[in-house]
């Protein structure tokens, strides 16, 4: 794996770490009270689905071991460009259900393609 897919990849566990540090034990009410969190939450999501887009075009074939890549891409459209129509309970559904898995397929990826 070159250095570009291995930043990219890399890119992904800090910004997924960072949205669980922010959300916490917080609510999903809590969530959606606070404009603060929700703009770092989805700001967040960006940077992920950006690295994720960047990979798909890079590296196709380790894209392809990420599920739900293209999905994940979307959301981030939608974060980014449809700000107007981002639905509070699909965000918390990513943060809760979402990441997780995400962040142990890209640290798996990781761990096999880049040897201690």
């Amino acid at each position: 794996m070159n250095r570009r897919v291995v930043g990219l990849l890399s890119a992904i566990i800090p910004a997924g770490e960072r949205i669980l540090q922010f959300v916490g034990d917080s609510s999903y009410e809590e969530y959606v009270a606070n404009s603060l969190l929700q703009s770092a939450v989805e700001r967040q999501f960006e940077i992920i689905g950006e690295a994720l887009s960047r990979l798909s075009r890079h590296a196709p074939n380790i894209f392809e071991a990420i599920p739900d890549g293209r999905r994940i891409i979307g959301f981030r459209n939608v974060l980014a460009h449809g700000y107007d129509i981002v639905d509070d309970e699909i965000v918390w559904e990513a943060i809760r259900v979402h990441l997780p898995q995400l962040l142990g397929t890209v640290r798996a990826l990781l761990e096999r393609e880049t040897p201690l």
